[in-house]
């Protein structure tokens, strides 16, 4: 970061607690790896737009108390890919000497099950003010997203975007090689669906249905952290949009599928993980500089 011109400011779990991110801390609070929360910053001194992007990075996930059952673990190191595209995204506008600032924010933890982790039933305050109910503690990538996007509103960005290897429902909707872009703006999504399609990023535009959010209503807080099956995805999706500020624009990227190759490598996809994402960051980054987003 230093060589690039980025700076660089971690929250420990100590100054985590003091600041109220009960999301962070109640998703991290299983392991003896204790969480984090990284701002990553850079500036440009002719910039007129500031974007943040804010990225998932479950360092391993269980699945907590809420135990992944066998044979969906052993990947579960690539979780924190949402948070290493936004690192990667960050550095790149950097290295480029974009005409404009770009926020990185990574929600850093590992969710492990102990006798100290976060149990389902469990009620979590936010870095918001927000209470939310945990019903499944593998539901645990909103919870560090709620307390990143609530952060990042606070700098009032232009837009804020957040990466994330969110929910198998979005693999189940749009397969190993699409992500998923949801909004709160119909045309900030498209144009995030277009620049994807130019740098060669496989994604589809998914709806926010107002009828889902009901389902996650709880009688013992604000929110669940979980609601119908059905749809899980766009549930999520619908959670995150909680604690985004009012008036942001804010789109997210559900990177679950194409994040984490497992199969032979295709074109300049390698075995392991992809980026997925970065491309369409550095794009965004890219346009905003020239006020060229369509």
């Amino acid at each position: 970061a230093k060589e690039n011109g980025v700076k660089v400011q971690v929250l420990d779990e100590k100054a985590l607690v003091k600041g109220g991110y009960g999301g962070i801390m109640g998703v991290g609070k299983g392991s003896e790896n204790p969480p984090r929360l990284v701002k990553l910053s850079y500036t440009h001194a002719k910039a007129e737009k500031t974007l943040a992007f804010v990225g998932k990075g479950i360092t391993y996930d269980s699945g907590g108390i809420s135990l992944k059952p066998a044979g969906h673990n052993e990947t579960m190191k690539c979780d924190m890919a949402g948070a290493a595209a936004v690192f990667a995204a960050v550095v790149a506008a950097a290295k480029l000497g974009l005409q404009v600032n770009v926020t990185g924010w990574l929600a850093l933890a590992e969710n492990m099950p102990s006798g100290s982790a976060t149990k389902p039933g469990d009620v979590l305050r936010m870095y918001s003010g927000k209470t939310v109910e945990v019903l499944n503690t593998d539901a645990e990538g909103r919870l560090v997203l709620g307390d990143a996007l609530t952060r990042a509103s606070e700098e009032a960005p232009d837009a804020i975007v957040d990466v994330a290897t969110l929910t198998g429902a979005m693999v189940l909707a749009l397969g190993d090689r699409t992500f998923g872009i949801m909004a709160n703006d119909d045309a900030f999504r498209t144009s995030i669906h277009e620049i994807a399609e130019e740098v060669g990023e496989s994604s589809w535009p998914m709806p926010l249905p107002e009828d889902l959010r009901k389902t996650m209503d709880s009688p013992t807080a604000d929110i669940a952290n979980m609601g119908v099956r059905m749809g899980g995805g766009l549930v999520a999706g619908l959670f995150l949009q909680e604690f985004v500020g009012e008036g942001i624009t804010w789109a997210h990227l559900d990177i679950a599928g194409p994040a984490f190759h497992e199969g032979a490598p295709y074109g300049y996809t390698p075995k392991g993980g992809t980026g997925s994402a970065v491309r369409t960051l550095v794009r965004l980054a890219e346009r905003t500089a020239t006020g060229d987003l369509g």
